[in-house]
């Protein structure tokens, strides 16, 4: 039995995504934007540039979110029962401050083979139109991969700032959602996100991605963890789960994972960017 119904399956089939979902009560997204404030405040480099990645590796109270029943259920009706948690990563928009996501497709540089994957857009705080939420461009996800252009623009919260052109805007759709709510988007439907002009920050955690124990990471290394099934493929390598904030453990593989994601993000590029 699916736990998305089936006009979510359909949306998801036909556009490339569905939204919205409720996962978290507004008490469980407040509890993980008092966890990111916190680590700002002890640790205040933690989180810039890479290590915006990969924080359900220090900290129980992403990787309860990562492992949320209602989530696992969704993604399980997209990729099947067999599902491990591949990476994550913080999308902070603050107000007054110029970051925008250009459009693109997840799977153009990420190497995770076939494409038997989604990613979860967790929203900690409101998204909506005036504070920079995401916009699909529906059905794109049928297409093959597009040619990305690699900008590098300065406030491009992507790596390469690879870029879509021409996304005719009047075929994207804006996913609204409340905070604890989330969207569930495809590896090949082009999507992107706006400046925040709003007075607060727009905070949205991605789980990028819940993969089938059958994708392969043909570009590199990937460090995950088990969230359903059993992986009888063993393409990559398992890490055990967050038990305590910032732990030594922890921490290491979140810099190890992160120097191995920035190798597979910038495999073939000349130039690096900050994230």
């Amino acid at each position: 039995m699916s736990f998305l119904t089936s006009e979510q399956l359909k949306q998801y089939e036909e556009e490339g995504y569905v939204a919205p979902i409720d996962v978290l009560s507004k008490e469980e997204a407040n509890e993980v934007k008092e966890e990111i404030e916190l680590i700002e405040k002890k640790w205040p480099d933690e989180l810039e540039g890479l290590g915006r990645n990969y924080i359900h590796l220090i900290s129980p109270v992403f990787d309860k979110v990562c492992n949320n029943t209602k989530i696992l259920d969704a993604v399980e009706s997209l990729i099947g029962k067999n599902i491990l948690i591949c990476g994550t990563t913080l999308f902070v928009k603050n107000p007054n401050e110029k970051g925008f996501v250009s459009f693109h497709q997840d799977a153009k540089y990420i190497g995770l083979e076939p494409y038997n994957w989604v990613t979860a857009w967790v929203a900690i705080t409101d998204a909506n139109e005036e504070n920079g939420c995401m916009r699909m461009w529906s059905g794109s996800h049928k297409n093959d991969l597009q040619y990305h252009n690699q900008k590098f623009d300065e406030n491009n919260l992507l790596t390469r700032g690879q870029t879509v052109e021409n996304v005719p805007m009047n075929e994207t759709k804006p996913v609204i959602l409340k905070a604890g709510q989330i969207s569930l988007h495809h590896p090949k439907v082009v999507h992107g996100s706006g400046l925040n002009k709003s007075n607060d920050r727009r905070i949205g955690f991605v789980i990028q991605s819940y993969i089938g124990t059958n994708v392969d990471q043909v570009l590199g290394k990937m460090y995950v963890q088990q969230a359903r099934g059993e992986d009888t493929f063993k393409y990559h390598e398992h890490v055990v789960r967050a038990n305590e904030l910032m732990n030594q453990e922890g921490a290491q593989i979140k810099k190890k994972a992160n120097e191995e994601l920035s190798k597979i993000f910038y495999s073939g590029s000349s130039k690096i960017g900050k994230y």
